[in-house]
């Protein structure tokens, strides 16, 4: 498969690392190291699919034009436009010109959230009361420096959409109408610090996330009624442990299972073998979580902002 790279950044520069071989040119505007500046330059004949690393306005004329003109599409989460039905648009584009369009989340990769998710599903567990997540990155002072990325929602899009789709995988659910507990912007324009909760359903669910967390962290605890498990670190802030406790009745210290891994994130490479082989066999184009991502951020956004004007 022969891949173009959109957008020249630092997502950029790692999804043309980890195509290696299959990459043939890369495009941005503003990079002068480059092949091309528009991707309607490139010889539609010289590549199959396009790994879109670009900032969310323009995701949807770019992924638009690649869909109409046959060819794959990989982009880097989240995938945002401007209307809901221009999200369904591309899903209906892609699915009657038979192409992949795949949204990259790849914390989905992750060892440790790929073995909560094998014991969530074999209901070790039991019934699962609550799931809290934190992720929290140090990036506040480069946001701010963005010319595009300290704006709208902040931090909301950019780590609650890992958060929301992470939900999705792990408990099979797309929850609706979660609330702001608390939206803060401490140093930036945008949100830089949010907490959001859904507890209306099974599991009740807690998220925070901040660019203030001057060490890069994340951690995740599900309680439940056989036991509990917990995640801290991914594997490129390792070492990265996963807790599996089993509930000891009527109390009592539980015995547990620890794993520790301490190696390099092993998720670009795995994710875009994924997107290769969703590609090989035809997989059909399901943007549903997307859309769900989508109208969510956009509640949350409408909660926050609604609430700066009364207090305007």
């Amino acid at each position: 498969m022969r891949v173009i790279v959109i957008g020249l950044g630092v997502q950029g520069e790692k999804r043309r690392q980890f195509a290696g071989a299959d990459f043939v040119a890369a495009v941005d505007p503003i990079k002068n190291d480059v092949q091309y500046k528009d991707v309607a330059d490139v010889p539609l004949d010289s590549y199959d699919a396009a790994l879109v690393c670009l900032p969310d306005q323009p995701k949807y004329q770019v992924i638009h034009y690649l869909l109409e003109h046959g060819k794959h599409v990989l982009v880097e989460k989240p995938l945002w436009t401007e209307k809901n039905k221009e999200l369904q648009e591309l899903e209906r584009l892609a699915r009657a010109n038979n192409l992949v369009c795949y949204t990259a989340y790849n914390h989905r990769f992750e060892p440790h959230f790929v073995r909560m998710k094998q014991l969530l599903d074999s209901g070790e567990l039991g019934k699962i009361y609550h799931c809290r997540m934190f992720y929290g990155n140090g990036t506040a002072r480069l946001v701010r420096n963005s010319v595009w990325r300290d704006e709208g929602l902040g931090v909301l899009p950019d780590l609650g959409s890992h958060l929301l789709d992470i939900t999705s995988y792990w408990f099979s659910m797309k929850p609706e109408n979660f609330k702001v507990i608390a939206m803060n912007t401490f140093e930036n324009r945008a949100p830089d610090h949010a907490v959001i909760a859904k507890m209306d359903c099974e599991p009740q669910l807690t998220f925070e996330m901040t660019l203030l967390s001057w060490r890069n962290h994340f951690t995740c605890d599900v309680f439940a009624e056989k036991g509990s498990a917990h995640i801290e670190s991914l594997c490129k802030w390792g070492p990265s442990r996963f807790i599996h406790r089993k509930r000891v009745l009527p109390s009592g210290r539980p015995p547990e299972h620890e794993v520790i891994l301490t190696q390099s994130d092993p998720t670009w490479a795995t994710e875009y073998a994924h997107f290769k082989n969703l590609v090989s066999r035809g997989a059909q184009a399901d943007l549903t979580t997307d859309l769900w991502i989508q109208q969510e951020l956009r509640r949350l956004g409408e909660q926050y902002f609604s609430k700066t004007e009364v207090i305007a």
